[in-house]
């Protein structure tokens, strides 16, 4: 098996075929390998190069025979149904290109933009950009100027290109959050404990990138501790609906 990315679903997809009985798995990366701890069978090369029959060639020179070809290769932001003027362009980051608060399209601020960032935070990032949009459309936000609004741009763009690793990545898109909380009426939620629970996460990760499924979290909106699964997830065969949810 050869998986072509290094991103959460090269992580994912490979773990998975490995669990269920890949004789081995390959992923191939662009710029630098996903690094965790990988358990035999399971390894990481350069970008792969080309395919002549079922070998493989990677940018290190190396070759291996494979019998599958999976491509996780990320995503292309593509509005074909806008008129060239209003559609965004902008690679997949997490500060996108053209955007004021992530949200409100620069050269035509009536257009906005949900959820175009790369994300560690979803629906709730989503929802506040919803809500922030609905306060500029209710004209309960004043957007600035053109330019101020390009100077927001740089500021948090210059601070995106500081950042090296997940981490400073959660915590950069936390504070994103933090300030569309603060410019609407959006129902607060604990950012900073969401944070520190991406943080145990990506550290159980590290420690055993096939086991950290094993782990539970608590709620932060209820407090509750998640009950940890039955059954340790390279032992979980069985995916069903039933089955997950037994006692």
């Amino acid at each position: 098996m050869l998986i072509v990315g290094r991103s959460y679903s090269a992580e994912d997809i490979g773990s998975q075929c490995w669990k269920y009985g890949a004789k081995s798995v390959t992923t191939s990366y662009r710029s630098k390998p996903m690094g965790f701890k990988w358990p035999e069978r399971f390894e990481e090369r350069p970008l792969l190069q080309k395919l002549v029959n079922k070998t493989a060639y990677f940018a290190d020179g190396s070759t291996k025979e494979v019998d599958a070809l999976i491509l996780c290769t990320g995503y292309l932001h593509h509005f074909p149904f806008l008129p060239d003027d209003l559609r965004l362009k902008t690679a997949n980051r997490l500060w996108s290109d053209s955007l004021y608060k992530g949200v409100v399209y620069e050269d035509n601020p009536q257009l906005m933009y949900i959820g175009m960032q790369d994300q560690f935070y979803t629906f709730n990032m989503f929802d506040a950009q919803a809500w922030f949009a609905h306060d500029v459309i209710m004209d309960r936000i004043k957007l600035p100027s053109k330019d101020e609004m390009k100077a927001h741009f740089d500021t948090w763009r210059a601070r995106e290109e500081t950042l090296e690793d997940a981490e400073q990545m959660i915590w950069f898109q936390g504070d994103y959050v933090i300030e569309l909380l603060e410019d609407t009426d959006y129902p607060k939620f604990d950012v900073e404990g969401t944070n520190q629970t991406f943080m145990e996460w990506e550290h159980h990760k590290a420690e055993n990138i096939m086991g950290f499924h094993d782990n539970a979290y608590k709620s932060l909106m209820t407090g509750t501790m998640a009950p940890k699964h039955h059954t340790p997830w390279l032992e979980a065969m069985d995916d069903t609906l039933e089955v997950y949810l037994k006692n």
